[in-house]
Order: C-alpha cells, then sequence, then structure tokens
C-alpha cells in the first residue's frame, strides 16, 4: 500500500539535481554515485548529500537520523528534522553541529495547509535558483558486524510570511555563499548561526498549490510540482 503524507514540516521535497549540473552546483568532484532526479522525496529514502572534509563529496545517505551511539536502529526515533533553537541542547544533534554538518540539494519542498477537515499541498521553491541546499546534519552508524549506515536530517526554523499561513516552521534554506562556510570543519561562531539560520528572503521564494498525488510516496514525476489552478 502506498505510504501518504508524512508529518511535520519539510516531510517530503524534491531535488532535480541531476538536471542542473551537480559537478558545478556544488563543486562535488566525483558526483557520479548512481542517483537520478526525484520529484517525491520521503522519509527513509536513500539521497545525495554533500559534506567536506579533505574535499567536497557527494554520499548517499537514508533520510532520517541515526544517531552513531543508537543501540538498536530499529527502535530509536529517526528525526527528519531538527529545530535550529534547540541544536546546542540535544544530545542527537549538538555533536553534529560542530563536526557533521552536510548540504542537502534540493529543487522544492512540500508543505500541506489545513483547511476545516482537508489538507492541501504546495510546493515551495526558488524563483532564481533550480537547485539549492538545505542545512544537515548527519552522522554515520555501525556495528560489531562492520555493518554502517550513513543518515541525515534536516534543520528547521521559524516560518517566514510567505510561509506563516502554511506552516509554523521552514526549512533553513542556505544563502549560496554559506554552503561552503556551513560544511566546513570549523567551528560556527553564534553569529554566523543567527544568520545562517534566519528564514529565507519572502520576496526569493514562490509557492503555489498542487495536486494530491503528492499524497502518494509511490508517485514520483514531474506532475507532482506542476500548479493546480483554481486554487
Amino acid at each position: 500500500m502506498p505510504h501518504t503524507i508524512t508529518k511535520g514540516i519539510c516531510g517530503r521535497y524534491s531535488s532535480l539535481w541531476c538536471i542542473h549540473d551537480p559537478c558545478g552546483r556544488f563543486r562535488v568532484i566525483a558526483p557520479s554515485i548512481g542517483f537520478r532526479s526525484h520529484f517525491n522525496i520521503a522519509q527513509g529514502s536513500t539521497n545525495p548529500v554533500i559534506t567536506m572534509h579533505e574535499r567536497v563529496d557527494a554520499v548517499m545517505m537514508q533520510w532520517g537520523l541515526v544517531p552513531h551511539w543508537a543501540k538498536d536502529i530499529k527502535a530509536i526515533n529517526r528525526p527528519i528534522n531538527a529545530r535550529a533553537e534547540s541544536l546546542a541542547e540535544k544530545p542527537m544533534f549538538r555533536d553534529l553541529l560542530k563536526t557533521k554538518r552536510c548540504l542537502v540539494p534540493a529543487s522544492g519542498f512540500f508543505e500541506w495547509k489545513q483547511e476545516q477537515r482537508h489538507k492541501i499541498p504546495f510546493y515551495v521553491h526558488l524563483k532564481d535558483e533550480p537547485v539549492f541546499a538545505f542545512a544537515g546534519l548527519y552522522d554515520i552508524w555501525s556495528n560489531l558486524a562492520g555493518t554502517t549506515l550513513s543518515t541525515y536530517t534536516i534543520i528547521t526554523t521559524e516560518p517566514n510570511a510567505l510561509m506563516a499561513p502554511i506552516h509554523n516552521r521552514m526549512p533553513v534554506i542556505l544563502q549560496s555563499e554559506d554552503e561552503k562556510r556551513w560544511i566546513s570543519q570549523n567551528p560556527l561562531s553564534v553569529e554566523e548561526m543567527h544568520r545562517i539560520f534566519s528564514p529565507y528572503p519572502v520576496e526569493e521564494m514562490k509557492i503555489y498549490p498542487v495536486s494530491e498525488r503528492v499524497n502518494s510516496t509511490a508517485v514520483d514525476d514531474e506532475k507532482v510540482i506542476e500548479p493546480v489552478k483554481g486554487l
């Protein structure tokens, strides 16, 4: 049976990275990681994230964070989002904020607005950027048998004026000039985090209603991001 709506802000997004020159956009040296563009990415799927150590790399990771210290990955809660305001306080996130920051390539995200007893899906994207990056955190879990699992979560912040009527949170969308700093191995200052976690400028974003086809994670085609007229 197809999965339906994922609850919570930024519970679904699109990534058309392969269509829009991944190597040039994020300066990835070896982007051939077997990923194709997806229009309806859901929790639990495996997607590319950008990290930087000796170089900038694209790495396939599963959406839904598993901390490295987890004993039973089947029993632990796997957050797809992390609140920017409490990252430094939560044991699951505070150490990752220091050294395991990543870029999550995206082309837009979906959010559902509650209208009486009905939820209307909306698609949100940037007007002039076909591909951008969410601020993310990642971790790598392993067991004694040598099995490893790389996972990530997307950071959220307060909504801007565009998103506020839809939801009380929105994903942290990075300005392009902040991307390299975000994935660097150097600690971020309080001032830098405040700037990075600020809601993205309203005037650079666009939102419109889309078909309820997006409610099913089994549907993954360009029609899920097409605007629905008359709403």
